[in-house]
């Protein structure tokens, strides 16, 4: 019997539409731009947010058509969440819960505050500029695990 719970209760391949875009957490940290190291392939983090994300609220500031604006946006899905991205914060709750994981306390389905991933510090809020002020990446790499 389900608890009306489906982040808990239903495998992220069974969610409807709603059910999937309800899990996104507001970081924004998916949406910050990562630099891959050409020796190595470590995924190095910037400070630098693509222009359609509003660093205060850690939405897209035009989810329904950021495609047209950034083309090579990706769109997460369960296919390709559970083939696995490894770009995903570690604290992403598509990633969690792809593994099997539960969600954190901050996030806002289980704690039903939109503002607990900001005061948990697991957003881009605060230490983020836009790609528009920014210029090279490789002025901006940061000491930060997503």
């Amino acid at each position: 019997m389900s608890s009306g719970r489906f982040w808990e209760d239903t495998p992220i391949d069974k969610l409807d539409r709603g059910q999937w875009e309800a899990l996104c957490d507001g970081c924004g940290k998916c949406c910050v731009h990562k630099l891959e190291d050409e020796d190595t392939g470590e995924l190095l983090t910037t400070n630098v947010a693509c222009r359609l994300l509003d660093r205060r609220s850690g939405q897209c500031s035009d989810y329904r058509n950021r495609r047209a604006y950034v083309p090579e946006c990706v769109r997460l899905t369960p296919r390709n969440v559970l083939g696995g991205i490894d770009w995903l914060p570690s604290t992403c709750a598509y990633r969690l819960r792809a593994a099997g994981e539960a969600l954190p306390g901050w996030h806002y389905l289980v704690c039903g505050d939109r503002d607990a991933v900001h005061r948990a510090g697991v957003s881009v809020r605060g230490w983020t500029i836009s790609e528009d002020e920014a210029g090279d990446l490789e002025h901006h790499l940061v000491d930060r695990e997503l």
